[in-house]
């Protein structure tokens, strides 16, 4: 493998090896995902999940979420890939993780990234402890949390209300990992990867583990194929016979779109190489790893995310261009959500007041941009899944600077007629004292 690594590296030929990855992969339907009634349940309009591998919800008229089976038999190894939860879908997530038997959830974006909203925070945090999902009827319990320079572990309890029964889940949130890029080094992926081994989340015994990132395609599916890749060798007498190339493109058949950029491709090979000596009897490794990753050292700032606004009136809302032009997008970020559909209500307990508390909403259909991206050639065509993680940050900013633009115009608007009334009053007022000093004085 270390060859066949040099031998892309050394000419720069990875974007032709990632392209024909991508003329290879299997383009299966996705039906469901298009459906009218579904539209909302997608974070971007071009990511859906293959009708044969799709993730089918058992509570509600619908079963649809974003969530794609991915399994390698050889290996036995089962993932679910999934976008991350939208404000209306927290409680499917839920659902889905408490049906399809889930220990261990892998999340590998923040929720704010770039100042866009990538994810709605699903889980309560600090101060509140506790989160109610009505419409699906769970509890959810943050019991304890771990967090180091570039990972935190959460333990989480969820109660399904309806049978009063309880599980623990684990959360393994990467917290450094940039959008459309790579982790800072195979040591700190590779260490936050054995963390999530070492827990038995993985194992065959256990229900799929939950991967999810943006659009759950890129940051997600790199961490599934380095896993899988290093399973694979382990499991087989010649760790040769492992080809990254092959164990992807039988991956693209259960999720399109699974490593986004010819950078993640490198990347994950420089993991598998470098897992492979680990997985090979050098266990020493998984010690280097952990004092190269400065797991210890203190996080980095995090960046809050944005207040959440009320809807002041029925304001229409604002219909702009699609990056695609034979499409348009109704926008539905949480800066001005009048026409937005209604969302699902997460109710967090602990103030004692009743009040909710959502993250702010995303545009469901929102289409990719190039933002960010990490192409080595830019000329290459991007196709239309490649584009997902990264939102569009400048019709983002303009939609913000319009939301703005709306709330100061409505507060104009109410305050004119009481400041032109005591605008009037004061003139006549003036006028009066003007004729009394003329006239008597």
């Amino acid at each position: 493998m270390e060859a066949e690594f040099r031998k892309i590296d050394e000419p720069g030929s990875w974007n032709a090896i990632y392209q024909e990855i991508r003329q290879q992969s299997s383009e299966l339907p996705c039906k469901l995902a298009k459906l009218p009634e579904n539209k909302t349940r997608n974070r971007y309009r071009d990511v859906s999940p293959f009708d044969h591998s799709r993730i089918r919800l058992q509570l509600g008229a619908n079963d649809y979420i974003n969530a794609s089976l991915i399994s390698v038999d050889e290996a036995q190894r089962s993932y679910i890939l999934t976008q991350g939860p939208l404000p209306n879908t927290c409680g499917h997530f839920w659902e889905m993780v408490w049906e399809q038997g889930t220990m261990g959830v892998v999340m590998l974006n923040r929720v704010i990234e770039k100042g866009s909203v990538k994810c709605a925070q699903y889980w309560p945090p600090r101060e509140e402890r506790e989160a109610i999902f009505e419409d699906t009827n769970f509890k959810l319990t943050l019991v304890s949390e771990d967090i180091k320079s570039y990972y935190t572990v959460r333990q989480l309890e969820l109660e399904n209300l309806s049978t009063l029964e309880t599980r623990e889940i684990l959360h393994f949130h990467y917290t450094t990992w940039p959008d459309f890029g790579v982790p800072e080094s195979p040591a700190s992926f590779l260490n936050f990867l054995f963390k999530v081994r070492e827990s038995g989340c993985l194992n065959s015994d256990k229900g799929p583990v939950v991967v999810h990132c943006s659009a759950g395609i890129g940051r997600s599916g790199t961490f599934c194929l380095v896993d899988t890749c290093l399973l694979l060798m382990s499991m087989r007498k010649d760790p040769s016979t492992v080809r990254i190339r092959d164990v992807l493109l039988e991956m693209r058949r259960y999720r399109m779109g699974l490593i986004q950029t010819a950078d993640q491709l490198r990347f994950s090979y420089l993991a598998v190489i470098e897992g492979a000596k680990c997985i090979m009897g050098d266990t020493s490794l998984q010690e280097s790893w952990k004092e190269l990753s400065n797991e210890e050292d203190v996080p980095p700032e995090f960046t809050p995310p944005p207040p959440h606004s009320r809807p002041q009136g029925p304001i229409n809302g604002t219909v702009e261009p699609s990056f695609f032009p034979e499409e348009i997008v109704v926008a539905q970020n949480n800066f001005h959500t009048r026409s937005a559909p209604p969302e699902t209500e997460l109710r967090w307990r602990g103030g004692g007041d009743g009040a909710t508390s959502q993250s702010p909403t995303v545009p469901a259909d929102q289409p990719g941009g190039q933002v960010g991206s990490k192409e080595p050639d830019p000329k290459a065509r991007m196709e239309p899944h490649q584009l997902h993680e990264t939102e569009t940050q400048q019709g983002l900013n303009q939609d913000q600077a319009a939301a703005a633009g709306d709330d100061s115009l409505e507060a104009q608007g109410a305050w004119t007629p009481l400041l032109a009334n005591m605008c009037l009053c004061t003139a006549l007022a003036l006028g009066a004292y003007i004729c009394y000093r003329a006239c008597f004085h």
